[in-house]
């Protein structure tokens, strides 16, 4: 396996100390890397850990070190529901966070996917608004802009973002975003980033909590086939973090994944 390929597994108690340390961990990674460049761009994801990590952060004091002007916010897939709606990841991580950070962060930097309207009629038109929108702040002939940390929930089928066991989705390739029909989890129609632009991240989190994803958390770190466990093809290009809790973590071996 190559140094690309390995991965830090971080196994917590349980799910509400997994999100309080995953946003302690978030918060200290965008102040150092703020001591180094700007602007970041981070990757949201929902999910039940991953807006209790949002929350987490709005209501930690170190929020206030992170100089928000200069990050941006992006998300790794969404639900394609009008605009507003509560199932929308964009919505729960407004009413998490967002709307918390107030004018701290510009409303420029919140770069939400297209909701279903008019004039966004299907999923394709959004993946490919969403697209334009990510290449506006890309550089070096990229597609996508260099996120600093990319997170992702993953459910217990091994999928992440909307990237589905088996899914046409999983195969598309040249392309930073998809459309998604079909989607095995509610609702059917969704737009996903692809493993094109997962794997350009610097850092890749995956983060899970409960018994249900232990099998598909042994798959992924066992370098499954992406088709079977998608989970297992989500790379940062510097690292690749797991963060677990104990029961999502029962099935590894001692000692944790395979590097």
């Amino acid at each position: 396996m190559t140094a690309r390929a390995a991965r830090d597994v971080v196994v917590h108690p349980d799910a509400t100390l997994l999100a309080q340390a995953t946003a302690a961990r978030l918060l200290v990674a965008l102040v150092d890397a703020q001591s180094h460049r700007a602007p970041l761009h981070v990757v949201l994801t929902g999910g039940t850990v991953g807006i209790a990590t949002l929350a987490a952060v709005a209501a930690s004091p170190v929020r206030d070190a992170v100089d928000w002007s200069q990050v941006h916010l992006w998300w790794g897939d969404e639900r394609f529901l009008p605009d507003g709606d509560g199932d929308r990841n964009e919505t729960q991580a407004r009413d998490a966070l967002l709307t918390a950070l107030g004018d701290a962060l510009p409303t420029a930097n919140v770069h939400p996917v297209p909701a279903l309207d008019d004039t966004v009629p299907t999923p394709e038109a959004a993946a490919e608004a969403y697209a334009a929108e990510l290449a506006r702040y890309a550089d070096d002939g990229r597609q996508v802009p260099r996120f600093d940390v990319l997170l992702l929930g993953m459910g217990p089928d091994g999928h992440v973002a909307s990237l589905f066991p088996g899914h046409p989705a999983v195969d598309v390739d040249g392309v930073a975003t998809a459309g998604v029909h079909g989607s095995p989890k509610p609702p059917p129609l969704r737009v996903t980033l692809t493993f094109d632009a997962i794997r350009g991240a610097r850092e890749v989190w995956v983060v899970a909590a409960g018994a249900e994803k232990a099998t598909a958390v042994a798959s992924a770190l066992a370098s499954a086939p992406v088709s079977v466990t998608p989970a297992a093809g989500a790379l940062g290009t510097e690292r690749t973090l797991w963060l677990l809790d104990a029961a999502a973590a029962a099935d590894l071996p001692a000692g944790g994944a395979p590097a």
